[in-house]
């Protein structure tokens, strides 16, 4: 991992719950925790992708001037490759996880939206071919 975050990807997700943002990246997805200040932040990675879990309490969720709250969920989201779609599926519903959908095969590759506990959306995929 490198030692400055300026040579990482840096993705915010807003999340209702930091501990169990945590739990949940740490032991599903294999993010290592960097920093916690719960129940405010806390800093995980993976490779080279740092994911800043920012809670209620956080300065990013602090409401905008116009009265607008950050909150979680929506589209947009980070992207995984995984080496075998349909094992990981397998092994995350078994651990109770939610699915937005089911897989789906386009030209690129096979993918499915896995949902962490704001409602954050991971996107497993899967290249053709492999």
């Amino acid at each position: 991992m490198p030692d400055d975050v300026a040579d990482l990807v840096n993705v915010r997700y807003i999340v209702d719950d930091v501990g169990t943002a945590i739990d949940f990246y740490t032991e599903h997805l294999g993010f290592t925790l960097r920093m916690s200040a719960a129940p405010a932040f806390a800093d995980v990675v993976r490779g080279r992708l740092r994911l800043l879990l920012s809670g209620p309490a956080s300065s990013a969720g602090r409401p905008m001037p116009d009265g607008a709250k950050p909150a979680p969920g929506g589209w947009n989201r980070i992207h995984l490759i995984v080496s075998d779609i349909a094992a990981e599926v397998d092994r995350l519903r078994a651990s109770g996880l939610t699915f937005r959908n089911d897989i789906v095969t386009g030209p690129g590759g096979r993918q499915i939206l896995l949902e962490d506990p704001s409602g954050n959306v991971v996107e497993l995929f899967q290249p053709a071919g492999a």
